[in-house]
């Protein structure tokens, strides 16, 4: 399930449990790329953050370069990538 970040607010909710979470931006081609393959895995609770619209959470989770995945359990870090990744990677890295 995809679920976009609309208000500061809500993401320390969101982030509750187990989610993956896509930060990334409109204009960014390997942003658009890595969201195709995002949306073919349903089983994954994905949270999709905007760079432009939320820098401040950006900042605080230390992305520096977009795409960034996070895979988080329970408000901790667990995995973290960098880029535009395979289906076989993001499956990899939330195991």
């Amino acid at each position: 399930m995809i679920k976009y970040l609309e208000k500061e607010e809500e993401f320390k909710e969101a982030i509750k449990g187990t989610v993956l979470i896509d930060f990334y931006a409109d204009w960014c081609g390997p942003c658009k790329m890595l969201g195709q393959v995002l949306e073919t895995m349903e089983e994954l609770n994905i949270l999709k953050v905007n760079v432009d619209e939320f820098p401040k959470i950006a900042q605080e989770y230390g992305v520096m370069s977009i795409p960034t995945l996070i895979y988080m359990e329970n408000g901790k870090e667990k995995a973290k990538n960098i880029g535009f990744v395979p289906k076989e990677v993001i499956i990899e890295m939330t195991k």
